[in-house]
């Protein structure tokens, strides 16, 4: 089969991209190398949908920030997410930090952003109590909310494949060709059909729309068009079609994750102010209720360390104390760590490849990529492909509305009682601590783009993400994942590939 669009890579920019295309008669494919959706960058980050003051005014970031901001509220909707626009406030512990955040100010208005406020250090407290009494004000910015990220990720990819979209996981893209174009003359020039590409900077072959021939570990794919949302790998997908003008390096965030019962220690979003290495150290509940510090910011080679450390956790311990000083750390559950994109550029690169066309570039999306990510998706289906030639016909029947999550936690007694006796299974309870019935995790499995491994029904559930961490349940929902796959119990993983869970027999 030939694609008219092939998206490569499916963390929320590329699961959203899908799902805007698929609006349209075509026909697409997203490729994704890991077992499951939200597995790289999507998958660990700080879930915050920013307010849009700290991006450089005319900035790529800057303007899909803000629109992403005020798109969030109609895509939770749709895609049963939950979503909370808390508000957010950037402290200030002295006279160089007002500084700043006047700059914050100025920038945000210059931005767009609405309802921002300056606030004297009686006015934080008033919002926020427990924040340091070295407060002396902060900037206060209302739009700003808290998300799920890996949910607004899986949620976008059901949705997508609910309208037509085809979703290949654990393929991993090894080699583009272009029919009829090398990328590898003798004297370095590129050549389409025995032509030479370029007449300077002159595309010499637009009167031929290209095909892609997409090599992977699961076969060939062909595609008119390729959308590259591959992250941190984004740049060596590029040069696969000679496109060298950027690279992506990788920034390690280390963060905590505590108990509910600290949840509600801040009401907002609690930043410091900014620095060259990004947003500093926040203080946030998490839309589930738990409460989230971090990250630090730690450049690194490895495009593959997920690894917390001891200096790294106590350097999230010290950001998060200056802002907040009582936080409980007795009732920490767990730290992990996750990458950020960061584009040799400085801003976004979102467009058409120069050296290949109708490859399009969505890469280097770092912080607030995560908010920007409707945004974007949005620009590249109905602004770059539209505009490099792809017909958008609307899809008879296309249906924005994801189907509901059906979610026993947040249920009310009555509720419950008529589920469940429309399916016991929902009154079976698997995870304790975050009361995760059976019924829910096998519905997480038969959904589009459903749940294959451990991490799988965990992201799509929260069985495992309560204060045990998985110590009760992970054995009964690695038997549900058995039956329900139909594959040997020794053979579910934790995340795909060798993450397996069990080594063999003992009796």
């Amino acid at each position: 089969m030939v694609y008219d669009v092939v998206v490569i890579g499916a963390g929320v920019i590329g699961c959203h991209t899908a799902r805007q295309l698929s609006r349209y008669k075509l026909k697409i494919c997203l490729l994704e190398k890991h077992s499951d959706v939200a597995s790289g960058t999507s998958s660990a980050n700080s879930g915050i949908i920013h307010a849009g003051y700290d991006a450089e005014p005319g900035s790529l970031k800057a303007k899909f920030n803000v629109r992403g901001n005020k798109m969030m509220d109609q895509v939770a909707r749709e895609l049963d997410v939950p979503f909370k626009r808390i508000g957010s406030l950037v402290l200030a512990f002295n006279q160089d930090d007002m500084i700043k955040i006047k700059t914050l100010y100025e920038r945000g208005l210059t931005n767009g952003v609405q309802g921002m406020e300056i606030l004297t250090a009686s006015q934080v407290r008033e919002k926020e109590p427990n924040v340091s009494e070295e407060t002396i004000g902060a900037l206060y910015a209302p739009s700003a909310g808290i998300i799920c990220p890996y949910e607004l990720t899986i949620s976008a990819a059901e949705n997508a494949v609910e309208n037509g979209v085809d979703i290949v996981l654990e393929c991993e893209v090894k080699n583009i060709k272009v029919e009829g174009i090398s990328f590898c003359g003798e004297d370095k020039t590129l050549y389409c059909n025995n032509r030479p590409l370029f007449d300077g900077d002159r595309l010499l072959y637009d009167n031929d729309r290209p095909l892609y021939s997409i090599a992977t570990n699961q076969g060939e794919f062909k595609a008119r068009y390729v959308v590259n949302c591959a992250g941190l790998y984004a740049d060596t997908v590029a040069a696969m079609v000679g496109d060298t003008s950027f690279t992506v390096n990788s920034r390690k965030g280390e963060y905590i994750l505590f108990d509910k019962r600290q949840g509600r220690i801040v009401n907002s979003v609690i930043f410091q102010t900014p620095t060259k290495m990004g947003k500093g150290i926040l203080v946030t509940p998490t839309v589930d209720g738990n409460l989230l510090i971090g990250p630090n910011a730690v450049d690194i080679n490895n495009k593959n360390d997920l690894s917390t450390t001891r200096e790294g956790l106590d350097q999230v311990l010290r950001g998060a104390f200056k802002s907040v000083p009582g936080i409980d750390k007795r009732n920490i559950i767990t730290s992990f760590a996750g990458l950020r994109a960061i584009p040799s550029t400085g801003d976004f690169i979102i467009g058409e490849s120069r050296v290949a066309k109708g490859f399009i570039n969505v890469a280097g999306i770092e912080s607030p990529g995560l908010t920007a990510a409707p945004a974007i998706a949005e620009y590249v289906v109905e602004e770059i492909l539209r505009n490099t030639g792809l017909k958008l016909i609307p899809r008879p029947g296309f249906n924005p509305l994801r189907r509901p999550v059906k979610r026993f936690r947040n249920m009310e007694e009555y509720e419950l009682a008529g589920l469940i006796k429309e399916n016991p299974l929902y009154g079976r309870i698997v995870c304790r601590c975050e009361k995760v019935s059976a019924a829910e995790i096998i519905d997480s499995i038969r959904r589009p783009a459903g749940a294959r491994t451990l991490d799988g029904i965990k992201r799509r559930t929260r069985a495992g993400m309560g204060r045990c961490q998985g110590g009760f349940c992970t054995p009964r929902v690695m038997e549900i994942l058995s039956q329900e796959l139909d594959v040997p119990i020794d053979k579910i993983t934790k995340s795909g590939g060798n993450s397996w869970m069990l080594a063999g027999r003992t009796k």
